[in-house]
Formats: C-alpha cells, structure tokens, sequence
C-alpha cells in the first residue's frame, strides 16, 4: 500500500524551526538525516517499508538558519546540537538512526556530543574526512565541494525547461526513477513569476559543504555506544579519501558493509537495497 508524503512540519530547536516530515506509527521509532544540498522526500520509498510498524522523522537541513557560505557557512557541530534538541522535543529516543553523507556525520556527532541515545546506527557514505583538513579553513573558491556547488544552475524558465535540464544530467542517469521523480517534485520550486529555482539553493548548499569542516568526527567514534553499521558504496569516488574502514575499527560496535555497483548516493540510486539493507541490521539489534 502507498503511503501519503506528509506535509511539512517544524519543530522550535533554540532560536530556529528544523524543517521535518513525520510519518505516525508504532512505538518503535527511526530518523532519517540526508546529505548535503538534498531533501529529506527522498528518503520516501525506504520509509514506506517500515511503516506502520515504526513512527518517523526526517528533518530537513538546508537553510532552515541563516548561513553565509563565505562566513563558514553553517557548522556541522551546531547541526547537530539542533537535532539533539529536535530529538528531545519530539521526545525520539532509543531510535534507529539512518544517515547518507552530511545526514551520517552529523548523526555521528549528535550521538556523541548532544545526549541522543539511538539502539543502532546506519552510516551510509559518512563524510569523516582524513584529519588533517579539520586544522583547514578553506575559502568557498579553494573547497573542493562548495566551490563546484556555488556555481550550480538555478534558473529555469518553466518547469519544462527545468525538467529537460535535469533529463539531460548524467548526474541522475544511475538513480532510481521513484527518487528521481521525487527530486523533481520537490527538490524544485515555481517563483511567483513561473521560473523555477532550486528549493535548496546553490548559496545553501554551499555553506552545508563549507561547515563541514569544524568538527572532527574521528576522535568521536569511540565514544558511540550502540551498534553502528558504516555502508560505502563500491565506486564511490570518496574511497579515495574517507577510510571508512578505520572508522568502523575505532566504533565500539562498527560493522562494515558495502554496495556493490553503487557510488556516493546509495539510497538514490538503489533505494530497495538500501531498504534491505536497514531491515537486516534492525532484526540483529540487541
């Protein structure tokens, strides 16, 4: 049975409203945190597996605050302090907790520093970077990521051209139709006018990337204390640089897994085995 995309809610975290959609259920709980310039929709399909069994949140991190990329742009650490407060307020305890790239990291940080308590985590492409670059602050132009991000196309005339440019982009040619129908739905939005501009913008984006570099992740993961399960993907181009191996050694309870044919999206790119994937490490939790 197809589940109905819930409508956007928010949740006072100190001094900003978090974004999140919410699907009611059962006692047993998830949360579900995505990467950096994406939504939190796209998580859609793999939620729909779990319901009505479980209750579950997806909040939404783009510019819910303020952010200039060129300021360094909005710290992971404070992204995470929020969604402590989000998980106190929603009262989201002894939860699964899924998280791809930033959404992974973050979660890191959350269960280690902000007092959320998850039964067990699943890390998809987490972005712990090698250690040296967190002594860096990086300009917008020299950041590998955010300098590429900035520049994005945000301008259509109409949803048609927006759609042709998207059909267009080797960049969605190994996703998941459903993911990327959901992409277009909402991760685009008409302006009053009728031109279409990205819903996370370029300049958000930007400073999702550029705060990522506050806060080391690698001296944290020994203090994680729930099962965690650190998936890479087989040819992601961040195997070049993130050694999620070493991060499993330092997790108390890491397990190591990896997605054969998938690069840095798993979850947009194979979705049903993402799915699959978060039902086998559920059933083997304490």
């Amino acid at each position: 049975m197809k589940i109905e995309i819930p409508e956007l809610k928010h949740q006072d975290v100190g001094g900003a409203e978090l974004p999140y959609l919410y699907y009611p259920g059962g006692e047993k709980k998830m949360l579900f945190a995505h990467a950096t310039g994406f939504l939190p929709w796209l998580w859609h399909p793999i939620i729909e597996a779990f319901l009505p069994e479980y209750s579950i949140w997806a909040p939404y991190i783009c510019n819910y605050r303020s952010c200039d990329p060129h300021e360094g742009g909005l710290k992971w650490n404070v992204i995470a302090e929020d969604l402590g407060a989000f998980c106190r307020a929603q009262n989201i305890e002894n939860h699964v907790q899924v998280g791809h790239s930033m959404g992974a990291t973050v979660s890191t940080i959350t269960a280690a520093l902000f007092g959320v308590r998850p039964r067990g985590m699943i890390l998809i492409e987490p972005i712990f970077l090698p250690e040296e670059f967190y002594s860096l602050t990086p300009s917008v132009k020299d950041h590998p990521l955010a300098s590429k991000s900035i520049k994005r196309v945000n301008h259509w005339k109409s949803e048609e051209d927006a759609m042709t440019y998207l059909n267009s982009r080797s960049f969605f040619t190994s996703w998941d139709k459903e993911i990327l129908d959901l992409y277009k739905r909402f991760g685009m939005e008409k302006m009053p006018q009728g031109d279409m501009r990205l819903t996370c913008t370029p300049e958000s984006e930007a400073a999702m990337f550029m705060g990522g570099w506050c806060c080391n992740p690698w001296p944290l993961l020994q203090t994680i204390g729930c099962p965690a399960l650190v998936i890479e993907g087989g040819q992601s181009p961040n195997r070049d640089f993130v050694d999620v191996r070493r991060a499993v050694s330092l997790l108390p309870e890491g397990q190591y897994g990896s997605v054969a044919g998938a690069g840095h999206l798993i979850p947009m790119e194979k979705p049903g085995e993402t799915t699959a994937i978060i039902r086998d490490f559920i059933a083997k939790l304490p």
